[in-house]
């Protein structure tokens, strides 16, 4: 009997590596969280958040900022560090900056229900119901911040929720540097 316990760690390892083998086989090594940074926007149409409701009106979110650099936050109701960054893009919505918000994964009336209680920074927030967007985007999770130029390209990425001052200004001057037409 003590053999076979003394046979156990051995076996845990084991399965501890064969498990991690399968996840490094099927790991794409291509992928780069970045990539889309230099990249156009995918062409995405998403229904706009009116009241608690998605609809009926729709936009795609390269032409979101209507020509003006513009940040697009994924962000959802349901995700505690996008609470954390709330007060920094309530403070960017103040300073005039245009944030469009995509509601990741989420409902409605529940992304209502949040912008109700933190305040609504978004210049217009998109419902992705079904997280298309976040597969256009290849977001890792929420919350992620995209810098977008006006010509709609994505000048800069960050990933995780923006509560430092140094990345807030990255974002901040990748919109305001001078959009290059492609």
């Amino acid at each position: 009997m003590k053999r076979w316990l003394a046979l156990l760690p051995l076996g845990v390892l084991l399965g501890l590596a064969i498990l991690f083998g399968a996840w490094a086989l099927n790991r794409d090594p291509a992928y780069k969280p970045d990539a889309l940074v230099g990249q156009p926007v995918p062409d995405t149409v998403l229904p706009m958040l009116t009241g608690a409701v998605a609809g009926p009106g729709q936009v795609d979110i390269r032409t979101a900022g209507v020509g003006r650099p513009m940040l697009v936050n994924m962000f959802a109701s349901w995700c505690a560090p996008c609470r954390i960054e709330h007060p920094v893009l309530m403070d960017l919505e103040e300073q005039g900056i245009a944030i469009v918000g995509i509601a990741y994964k989420d409902e409605p009336a529940a992304t209502r229900a949040f912008l109700d209680e933190l305040g609504d920074p978004y210049s217009m927030v998109l419902v992705d119901a079904e997280g298309r967007a976040g597969l256009d985007l290849g977001i890792a999770g929420v919350p992620e911040t995209y810098a977008i130029d006006a010509y709609g390209r994505v000048v800069a990425k960050h990933t995780g929720p923006l509560t430092d001052a140094t990345d807030v200004r990255r974002l901040v001057e990748a919109l305001n540097a001078p959009a290059e037409r492609p």
